[in-house]
């Protein structure tokens, strides 16, 4: 009998744990938190470094944004800084998961045969990216488009966990300085 019991309870835990998974992961894809944490810091084609950003490559500020979990408030460390169109965007994932709004932030070098004109909102691209899985490949729409540096950052999120590396963008409007 006892053994019978281990053996629900353990089913039982199992259907509870299975389907708190389920639900979290449909509300992360909204709220972005299932980004890639790390990326290889290689640069699209054509971006192009900022002349004088604000944040210079090496020192430190503090992130203004929820793109991520933990991510408001952390203290980065510039790794890049780069002059160029950012957008936000919403697409629907090539590997079928639910629609992504205002997912931010894609950068024009992101964005299939981009050209040298910014797009507009409400302008159709195919985003080139791949911070979020299914967002390489996927059909999107322009929400906002903003000229500006944008940063790579290197960050230890608030809420613990590991370092994240290389973090695909942060606007200059997100960042504070340290001091």
């Amino acid at each position: 009998m006892i053994k019978k019991l281990v053996i629900l309870s353990v089913a039982v835990l199992t259907v509870i744990v299975l389907s708190g998974c389920g639900s979290k992961m449909n509300h992360d894809v909204n709220n972005m938190s299932n980004m890639h944490h790390t990326s290889s810091g290689e640069l699209p084609a054509g971006l192009k470094e900022a002349k004088d950003p604000t944040f210079k490559v090496g020192s430190e500020a503090i992130i203004k944004s929820d793109h991520m979990n933990g991510m408001n408030g952390a203290k980065a460390t510039i790794v890049g800084a780069y002059s160029t169109t950012v957008y936000a965007v919403s697409y629907t994932p090539t590997n079928g998961g639910p629609k992504v709004t205002n997912h931010k932030w894609v950068i024009h070098e992101e964005i299939k045969d981009a050209g040298e004109k910014p797009f507009t909102t409400g302008d159709e691209v195919v985003l080139q990216a791949d911070h979020m899985e299914g967002m390489n490949g996927a059909k999107a729409t322009i929400d906002s488009a903003e000229q500006t540096t944008v940063y790579m950052v290197d960050f230890m999120p608030t809420n613990g966990g590991e370092m994240v590396k290389n973090h695909e963008w942060v606007t200059e409007s997100e960042l504070s300085s340290t001091n």
